[in-house]
C-alpha cells in the first residue's frame, strides 16, 4: 500500500506542476517563436518528458528551470519555416508587440524574455542563454534598446507590453494531465524514437475522448481544422547509465591511482542550478538536448567528474561540443586562470583538454577533457589541490570516457591514437577574442578577490603606456592612422586596493611597416628610459622579434619621493599589423610576479591574431 501512495503523492505533485506552469509557458514560447500552435505543442510535449523524468525531476528545487528551455528549444524547432511566424486575428496593439519582437535575433528575444517574463537574475540568465555574464550584459542592453525602438515605448516599460499578450494565449484548451502521464509512461517504456511515434498517437487519440475538468475540450491543437504541422526531429537518444566510467577505471589511471577512487552519485543533472562540474555554463551543453548523464567521484581530497550528454543529430552535436568547450576556455569562476589548451589526437571525433587553476584559497588545479564521439558528447574533469601536474591521467580519463560511449548507436569515433595532447592557441573567447578575458589572468601577490573586467571601448586614452614610452593608439605612425582600436582594464574591486592599481590592454591596426615603427620606436624609448628620467630604473623581462611576431616585456620602477616609488610592468606586442600594448601598475603588496607577466603578455599575443582588419 505504502508504493500506491508514493506514487499517487508523485502524480499529484505532477498534476499541479502541470496545471501551473502549462500557461507561463506557452506564453514565453510564445513570445519567442510567435507561433502559437509550435508554442502550444512544444509545451505539451515538454511535460511528457517531465512526466517521463518526474522521480528526478519532481525532487528537484525549481522543475520549472528544467521544463522552460526544453519548451523554448522544441517551439524553436517546431515554428513554422518562415522567420517568426505571426499569428492571424491579433489585437493590433500585441501585433505590434510581436512585430517589435521579430525585429530582434533568436538570442536577443531570448534573453529579453528571461529578463522580463521569467526574472532571473543576470547570472542565471547567462548560463540559461548560454552566454558569457559580460555578453549576456551586452544582449540584453542590445535587446533592450532595439525592442523599445521598435515599438516605440520607454525601454523601462518592455514588461507591461510582453504581459499582454496572454490576451492571446488565454483559453488555449489543454489535454487533460492523465493523458499526458499516460504518454509520459508509454515513453518511459519504449525509450525509442516508435515511443516518441506512439507518445503523439496516444495525445492525439486521447486528446478527442477526455475532458479537462476545467470543462475545456482537450483538442492537441487551438484550431481543430488546423493543417497537420511539420514533423519535428527525432529526440537524442537515451544514455545508458552503464556507459559512464566506474570507479575502477579512474583507479587504473596511472597518475591518478595514488588512493582508490570512489563513485558519490550518478545522476541526470536535473536538480539544483545546473551546474555539475567546475566552470560549466549551463545545464546543458546542447539547448535541445534532453538526455544527460553525470557521475561524480572522489578519492580524497580529490574529486573527479564525467558528463555525457546526447544530441538529436551529428550537427547539433558538434555545436554542444563547441558550447561546452567554450564554458572552460571562458571559464567564469571567480579566481579561475587559464594555464593552458591543448588538442587531444585519435580521440572520438574532436578532443580538446584545458589546464586551468582556481588560485583562490585553497588553491586546486582543474584539468578537463571535452569529447565529442558521433551525436554523444562527454566531458571528464579532475579537481586536485595545488598546481597542475602531469597532462597524461587527465588525456586517458578522457579517453577511457570516449571509449565507453563510442560504441553506442550514437557513437562515433573511438580511440585510435594514444599520442601525447599537442598544445595549441587559447580558443576564442567572445564577443572580444582580440583581448585578454578575466580567465586570462594569474593571481597577484598578496591579493585573494577575484579580478573583473570593464567593458570594452575604442581607444581614445592608452591607460597601459608608461611615462617611459607614452605610446599612442589614437596618433598616426608614419602617416598610417589607427582602425580597430580597443581597449579594457581589469580591476580588483574588492580588495581596496589604491586608485592606480590595475591591468590594462590597448589594441590597434596599422599596417606592415608602421607596425613595426610602433613597436621600435617603445623599445628605443624605454631603452633610454633610465637615462633621460632620474630615479626610473627599467629592467628589460623578455624579448622576441621575428618578421611578423614581435614580444618584448618590461618592469619600471619610478621613484616619486624618497620613500616611495611606482612600479609598473608593461608589454609591447605585434602581430603583422596588429599592434598591443599591456600595462600593469603594482600597489604595495599588491604585485605581479615577472614571469607571471611575461606569460599573461604571451597570451595576448597569441589572442592579438583574432582582432579583426577591415
Amino acid at each position: 500500500m505504502s508504493e500506491v501512495r508514493v506514487e499517487s503523492t508523485g502524480a499529484s505533485a505532477f498534476d499541479a506542476f502541470y496545471r501551473n506552469t502549462r500557461d507561463r509557458l506557452l506564453l514565453q514560447t510564445f513570445a519567442l517563436t510567435g507561433d502559437l500552435s509550435a508554442s502550444r505543442r512544444a509545451v505539451r510535449d515538454t511535460f511528457v518528458v517531465a512526466w517521463h523524468h518526474w522521480s528526478k525531476i519532481g525532487r528537484s528545487e525549481d522543475p520549472e528551470a528544467w521544463a522552460r528551455p526544453h519548451a523554448w528549444a522544441h517551439a524553436l524547432r517546431r515554428r513554422n519555416a518562415r522567420p517568426f511566424h505571426r499569428e492571424r486575428h491579433l489585437e493590433p496593439g500585441n501585433k505590434d508587440t510581436l512585430d517589435a519582437l521579430a525585429t530582434l535575433s533568436t538570442e536577443q528575444r531570448r534573453v529579453l524574455l528571461l529578463n522580463h517574463l521569467v526574472a532571473v537574475d543576470l547570472l542565471d540568465l547567462a548560463r540559461e542563454a548560454g552566454l558569457t555574464l559580460e555578453a549576456a550584459e551586452t544582449t540584453l542592453q542590445h535587446a533592450t534598446a532595439g525592442f523599445a525602438h521598435a515599438r516605440g515605448v520607454p525601454s523601462t516599460s518592455i514588461r507591461p507590453y510582453l504581459d499582454l499578450l496572454e490576451e492571446e494565449v488565454r483559453g488555449v484548451r489543454w489535454p487533460r494531465h492523465t493523458i499526458i502521464r499516460r504518454a509520459g509512461s508509454t515513453r518511459r517504456r519504449v525509450h525509442t524514437a516508435a515511443g516518441v511515434g506512439l507518445t503523439v498517437a496516444a495525445l492525439v487519440v486521447s486528446g478527442t475522448l477526455v475532458t479537462d475538468p476545467d470543462g475545456a475540450r482537450p483538442t492537441l491543437t487551438r484550431d481543430a481544422a488546423a493543417p497537420t504541422a511539420p514533423r519535428s526531429p527525432a529526440a537524442p537518444p537515451d544514455l545508458p547509465v552503464t556507459a559512464l566510467l566506474p570507479a575502477t577505471a579512474l583507479t587504473g589511471v596511472r597518475g591518478l591511482a595514488a588512493e582508490p577512487w570512489i563513485e558519490t552519485r550518478t545522476h541526470d543533472n536535473s536538480a539544483g542550478n545546473g551546474r555539475a562540474l567546475p566552470c560549466q555554463g549551463a545545464r546543458y551543453a546542447d539547448a535541445g538536448g534532453s538526455s544527460l548523464l553525470v557521475r561524480d567521484f572522489r578519492s580524497g581530497p580529490r574529486r573527479a567528474y564525467q558528463l555525457a550528454e546526447t544530441s538529436a543529430g551529428t550537427p547539433a552535436a558538434r555545436r554542444a561540443f563547441d558550447t561546452a568547450a567554450s564554458w572552460f576556455a571562458a571559464c567564469e569562476d571567480p579566481g579561475t586562470q587559464l594555464l593552458a589548451t591543448y588538442d587531444v589526437p585519435g580521440t572520438g571525433d574532436e578532443a580538446r583538454l584545458f589546464v586551468l587553476r582556481d588560485w583562490t584559497a585553497p588553491s586546486r588545479s582543474l584539468i578537463v577533457g571535452v569529447a565529442r564521439t558521433g551525436q554523444i558528447l562527454t566531458a571528464t574533469a579532475t579537481s586536485s589541490p595545488g598546481a597542475p601536474g602531469d597532462l597524461d591521467p587527465g588525456a586517458a580519463l578522457l579517453r577511457a570516457g570516449v571509449t565507453g560511449l563510442c560504441d553506442l548507436p550514437s557513437g562515433g569515433a573511438c580511440v585510435s591514437d594514444d599520442a601525447a595532447p599537442r598544445a595549441i592557441a587559447p580558443l576564442p573567447i567572445k564577443p572580444h577574442p582580440e583581448l585578454l578575458g578575466v580567465v586570462d589572468l594569474p593571481p597577484v601577490s598578496g591579493v585573494s578577490d577575484p579580478w573583473q573586467g570593464s567593458e570594452v571601448t575604442e581607444v581614445t586614452q592608452n591607460v597601459a603606456a608608461t611615462r617611459c614610452d607614452r605610446a599612442s593608439f589614437t596618433d598616426a605612425v608614419d602617416g598610417t592612422p589607427f582602425t580597430s582600436t580597443s581597449t579594457r582594464t581589469f580591476l580588483i574591486p574588492g580588495a581596496r586596493l589604491p586608485a592606480e592599481f590595475g591591468l590594462t590592454e590597448s589594441a590597434g591596426v596599422l599596417d606592415a611597416q608602421a607596425a613595426a615603427t610602433f613597436v621600435g620606436t617603445v623599445r628605443d624609448r624605454l631603452a633610454r628610459c633610465s637615462d633621460r628620467q632620474i630615479g626610473t630604473e627599467v629592467t628589460r623581462l623578455a624579448t622576441s622579434t621575428s618578421a611578423t611576431r614581435d614580444l618584448t616585456a618590461w618592469r619600471v620602477v619610478s621613484q616619486v619621493t624618497d620613500d616611495s616609488s611606482v612600479t609598473y610592468l608593461m608589454a609591447i606586442l605585434r602581430d603583422g599589423p596588429r599592434v598591443a600594448q599591456v600595462g600593469f601598475i603594482a600597489a604595495p603588496k599588491a604585485d605581479l610576479p615577472s614571469a607571471s607577466f611575461v606569460a599573461l603578455a604571451r597570451r595576448a599575443l597569441d589572442r592579438l591574431g583574432e582582432l579583426k582588419i577591415d
